[in-house]
């Protein structure tokens, strides 16, 4: 496995990343919560890219992957600033973005604040507005409390021995980058990939993001009995296909 490179944000975020060189528009894949640029994916797409003799970037959010920070010192915000900042500094002209679950997110926040930098954005199992719709929704009275009085709780994950750690402030900073409460009007090819055995992201997400997205090219793809990994050759020939249609 090669070094990454590091860029350091206006922030003073230290940001880990993989960039190939090649013909535009580039391709940027944007990672999930507690993930990293290291996942299926991302490598996958960077070595189809690269066949493809496209511009590819991967990069790790801060308190992500080999990136500095800690993971329970950010919120979303902070990692939509730092795509923005990679985007900034490590792309040229429009770019595909390609969000994988909270990456859709980011994605929407990328395209909402910079739409002349975007070709395209392909969402895979897209979680917008999670903070607020699962998390703080699903936390039961005492979780609240917890959360309110301590600053923090803590709920298992079934991807890793560790629990996720939940701040007071990424609910509150997730509050304030909600993207499902208004429409997105976009002038770029939309495509949304999501798989009907997602445990973490719920088909009616797709749905209302479906609803809330104004384009004339959008397309919502139903995979029955993907995961949320949508890692298996079959799904991701489709994120491959769903890149070549719009860019």
């Amino acid at each position: 496995m090669t070094e990454p490179q590091m860029l350091t944000t206006p922030e003073g975020r230290r940001l880990a990343y993989h960039r190939t060189e090649g013909a535009g528009p580039g391709i940027v894949f944007l990672g999930g919560f507690m993930s990293d640029m290291e996942g299926t994916k991302a490598t996958h797409l960077e070595a189809w890219a690269r066949a493809q003799g496209r511009a590819f970037l991967r990069f790790d959010y801060s308190g992500h992957g080999q990136s500095s920070g800690r993971f329970d010192e950010g919120a979303i915000g902070d990692w939509a600033a730092d795509a923005r900042a990679a985007l900034g500094a490590l792309t040229e002209g429009p770019q595909v973005l390609v969000g994988s679950s909270m990456g859709g997110w980011i994605a929407l926040l990328l395209a909402r604040a910079l739409p002349e930098r975007v070709a395209g954005l392909v969402g895979i199992a897209a979680a917008p507005d999670f903070t607020e719709d699962s998390m703080w929704a699903g936390f039961s009275d005492a979780q609240r409390a917890e959360l309110t009085e301590t600053g923090r709780v803590e709920l298992p994950s079934a991807y890793a021995d560790s629990p996720y750690v939940i701040t007071r402030r990424l609910i509150e900073d997730g509050r304030r980058n909600l993207v499902l409460r208004d429409p997105l009007a976009f002038g770029f090819p939309v495509r949304l990939l999501q798989g009907t055995a997602d445990e973490d992201v719920d088909t009616r997400v797709a749905l209302r993001l479906l609803e809330r997205i104004e384009a004339e090219d959008l397309r919502l793809t139903l995979v029955k009995g993907a995961d949320h990994r949508f890692s298996t050759p079959e799904t991701l020939a489709l994120i491959e296909s769903a890149i070549l249609e719009i860019g």
